[in-house]
């Protein structure tokens, strides 16, 4: 068993028979009465965010996650479906666990956080940035690109951002998952 003085951004829990991971905490000293720790939660399961406040000092469950490199392979009605690279063992996972999957592509590398002790896979993140290609975007017209006009573009995986209007059908772009939006033009060599 920990306690809060062990908290740290990215620990996992189990709080309240959910797994949940820390994405904030601030250690309070008021003038009167004990120190608490105010604690900001992500649940594992759900995504969703809620905060709670414990006791200095109060003991906490933490449970270990191994975080995976996993290949992306195809789509199936139950989930994504990846294959782990070092024992090519296949897991499925469902949608609402994968962040950014309208940026995913078949092949590509992915990282997963599995509960060590029941292997279930909890949460699936794409890298921070990766590079799509084009399928279709309406061409610029002459003069529309004085004041960094934005227009829409379909990428590779079938998800649409807003690209600037000199960006055309056919280039390569990087995209944030994170936040979904449009970050640059890829020079291919």
């Amino acid at each position: 068993m920990a306690s809060t003085a062990d908290f740290k951004m990215g620990l996992c829990l189990n709080h309240n028979s959910d797994l949940v991971t820390i994405i904030d905490f601030q250690h309070v000293k008021p003038g009167k009465g004990g120190a608490f720790v105010r604690t900001k939660f992500k649940s594992l399961k759900t995504g969703k965010i809620y905060e709670y406040t414990y006791n200095a000092g109060e003991k906490v469950d933490i449970i270990r996650v191994e975080t995976r490199e996993h290949q992306y392979l195809y789509k199936e009605e139950s989930g994504f479906v990846f294959m782990d690279n070092e024992t090519f063992d296949q897991v499925t996972i469902d949608e609402k666990l994968v962040s950014g999957y309208e940026f995913m592509k078949e092949g590509q590398i992915v990282l997963i956080q599995i509960h060590t002790e029941t292997e279930q896979p909890l949460s699936c993140e794409l890298p921070p940035f990766v590079n799509l290609l084009i399928t279709y975007s309406e061409p610029a017209v002459k003069g529309n690109t004085a004041n960094n006009a934005l227009k829409k573009a379909s990428l590779e995986t079938g998800a649409e951002v807003m690209v600037p209007m000199f960006v055309e059908e056919g280039e390569l772009v990087k995209i944030d998952t994170r936040e979904g939006k449009y970050v640059e033009r890829v020079k291919v060599k």
